[in-house]
């Protein structure tokens, strides 16, 4: 087997266009760290630095441009940490600088996350009036025994409170963040959450298991969480009431009335390309011409970041795909989705000949996780339930030592 780096620096992709371009851009401070999460957030010191922020952001973007000249952008999507943090002048003067410097396709989804706490409905139409199409809340929960086992600063009369200021400042279209398999909760609580959720009727609901990822409180003191049984039992039975209330499932844990699917996050499962702005913030960006598809990330510390925000000291970290990590970044994202994908797919979005991955859709396939039906590959619905292992299938190595049978 050839040596990866080496396949690195000499691997070519030919595209007849790059894919779709969005814009990520990470907002680094929450009004109080989480025990259960793993994002690049940062308790918010006493004043936000919202005016130099959004300086850092539009400087950051600019030492973006020149990737990315003649490309607009399809979406935007606002994370973090808690962008509502930041005043809604803050945020028009981002989306304002925005769009002095980026072509923006017409109408553009435009998405903002925002947490209970840090809102109220004159905010909310500020947003909006500043050009935010879409808000994603973070609700969590709605039992305040779990709310506040997860460490959440809102309750949950503070959290059905910010989906109705959604809807009154004119979001139609809003998210709403929830999770299962918390601290002590048994099924019945957790689909009372989701029942309570659904009647909030938001367009799109993100549903989630609660997961122990390393570096946070939780990963180093576990609370006591429902067993295995009792969370499939949630996912079952939630899956379900999804389904009758009018939400269809696109991704894992992604579910949307007819119309209403986050087209940013699928622009990140359909292998699509990406800008990433923020402390921290990660951005993936294909030079057809050159024939590359590159990752970079910037500096995570929010000093560190407004320090050197459009500049090279900001870059963190940067990498040139191979083809085979090519192989497994598509298979690792567009599986994820529920709706088959195309061998046709597969070589726009990756600038690859398909013989680099029929083989491994040929492998899964035989282990009754995929089938292929001339250009169409679909799950099978043991492949859709142990996901994991059917990504396996498709590591670097696996790809790599396909590619070099076939030849």
């Amino acid at each position: 087997m050839p040596d990866l780096d080496s396949v690195a620096r000499t691997a070519m992709f030919r595209f007849d266009a790059p894919p779709p371009l969005a814009l990520y851009i990470h907002f680094p401070w929450c009004t109080r760290k989480c025990p259960y999460c793993d994002f690049n957030s940062h308790p918010a010191p006493g004043d936000v630095p919202e005016t130099g922020y959004v300086d850092a952001l539009l400087n950051d973007l600019e030492h973006e441009l020149p990737a990315v000249w003649g490309r607009s952008v399809h979406t935007i999507f606002m994370g973090g940490g808690t962008p509502s943090l930041f005043a809604p002048e803050s945020i028009d003067r981002l989306l304002s600088g925005i769009r002095a410097r980026l072509p923006l396709c017409p109408d553009p989804e435009i998405t903002l996350e925002a947490n209970p706490g840090s809102v109220e409905r004159e905010r909310f139409r500020g947003y909006r009036e500043a050009g935010v199409s879409r808000l994603s809340i973070g609700i969590q929960s709605l039992n305040d025994r779990h709310l506040d086992a997860l460490g959440r600063i809102h309750d949950a009369d503070q959290a059905v409170r910010s989906a109705h200021a959604a809807r009154a400042a004119g979001f139609e279209n809003f998210n709403l963040d929830l999770m299962f398999g918390l601290p002590c909760q048994n099924l019945e609580q957790a689909v009372g959450d989701l029942e309570a959720a659904m009647l909030l009727e938001p367009a799109h609901i993100s549903w989630y298991q609660l997961t122990l990822e390393p570096n946070t409180l939780f990963h180093t003191r576990p609370p006591a969480l429902p067993d295995d049984d009792e969370k499939w039992a949630m996912q079952r039975l939630g899956h379900s009431l999804l389904a009758q209330h009018g939400y269809t499932q696109y991704e894992i844990s992604a579910f949307a009335q007819p119309g209403r699917t986050c087209s940013h996050n699928v622009n990140y499962w359909r292998f699509g390309d990406y800008i990433g702005i923020g402390a921290g913030a990660h951005g993936k960006i294909t030079d057809a011409g050159q024939g590359t598809i590159r990752r970079i990330w910037k500096r995570r510390h929010p000093k560190d970041y407004l320090a050197s925000a459009g500049t090279r000291n900001c870059i963190d970290g940067q990498r040139e795909l191979n083809e085979a990590e090519a192989v497994f970044e598509f298979a690792l994202n567009r599986l994820r989705l529920k709706q088959h994908f195309t061998l046709s797919e597969f070589e726009l979005a990756t600038g690859l000949h398909r013989d680099w991955i029929v083989p491994l859709i040929h492998r899964a396939s035989v282990d009754g996780l995929l089938t292929i039906e001339g250009e169409a590959v679909h799950h099978t619905s043991r492949g859709w339930q142990f996901l994991n292992d059917l990504l396996e299938r498709f590591l670097p190595e696996d790809a790599e030592n396909a590619r070099i049978r076939l030849d």
